[in-house]
């Protein structure tokens, strides 16, 4: 089928970030996870799990694993379904290989201390921002994700659960092979790695959004609009108890903007409701572009 230019650029695009989230990753298990016997979460922890116990490199692990995965999920989901999860699969054993090779070559020096609180740190930083950069452009390193989705589309099992699940059972067999505080420490590496992979993925623009309720609402936007620079939205509503017509006014804002918004609003209309939700990225004027 014909690729228009824009689509195209869109599929490049998405295969670039794919291809450095992937490299990123790979130099975060080899340079901080490898070298310290540190614990990941999924599928790759299978594969560090090997390489600790048999020596066996995760880059021949990681593809043998996802080639029968990828086969199942391919007749299940269908050959769209999984173009950027095949590219993020090749990708990862690619770059893996890439990294024991280098390391052999003594070109790279793992990462080693017994300060193991810097080694969780920069080791999430840097596998979380490799991760969130696949997942943000639509790949993944295949592993439990596929068998989280292909368990969801033939059980109907929570995606996220079967993640989790899977999670525990291969950092709990680990206890038998690595040292207890090795694994705790682990533990905080996934968290850490979770919390950059929700950056990267939600965006970095996070924001408020307040829903104001007040009979007051005309006012309040021309001060809003005046005051802080923001578009404002106002909504028609009715009170299901006084059956009285109003207006609510919606305004997205950044986070430190909020205690301003919050005393414009109490100046107007101390009797004002407020609701203040988080805004994970936005798009538009006055933010960032679409």
């Amino acid at each position: 089928m014909f690729m228009t230019p824009i689509r195209l650029t869109e599929r490049l695009t998405n295969l670039f970030f794919i291809f450095l989230g992937t490299a990123i990753y790979a130099f975060g298990l080899h340079y901080f996870f490898i070298s310290n016997e540190l614990m990941e979460g999924g599928l790759t922890g299978i594969a560090l799990l090997l390489k600790y116990v048999y020596n066996i490199p995760p880059s021949v692990t990681t593809l043998v694993i996802n080639i029968p995965l990828f086969f199942a999920g391919l007749k299940i989901f269908g050959r769209e379904s999984m173009y950027y999860t095949m590219f993020g699969v090749l990708s990862l054993s690619f770059f893996l290989w890439i990294m024991e090779w280098f390391i052999r070559k003594e070109w790279l020096v793992p990462f080693q201390t017994q300060d193991y609180f810097l080694v969780t740190l920069y080791a999430g930083v840097t596998v979380g921002s490799g991760l969130g950069l696949v997942f943000r452009y639509g790949g993944t390193t295949g592993g439990s994700d596929i068998v989280a989705r292909i368990g969801h589309k033939l059980k109907g099992w929570s995606v996220g659960q079967v993640i989790l699940y899977m999670d525990v059972v291969i950092i709990s067999v680990s206890l038998f092979y690595i040292p207890k505080e090795k694994v705790l420490y682990s533990l905080v590496t996934v968290y850490i790695a979770t919390r950059m992979i929700n950056y990267m993925t939600e965006g970095a623009y996070a924001a408020k959004a307040f829903t104001i309720i007040t009979d007051h609402a005309n006012v309040l936007a021309q001060t809003i609009t005046k005051e802080l620079d923001r578009g404002v939205t106002l909504f028609p509503a009715k009170g299901a108890f006084s059956g009285k017509d109003k207006e609510v006014v919606y305004c997205v804002i950044y986070r430190h903007e909020t205690r301003r918004l919050r005393a414009l609003i109490k100046s107007i209309d101390p009797s004002a409701f407020i609701i203040i939700a988080e805004v994970h990225d936005v798009l538009g004027e006055g933010f960032k572009s679409p």
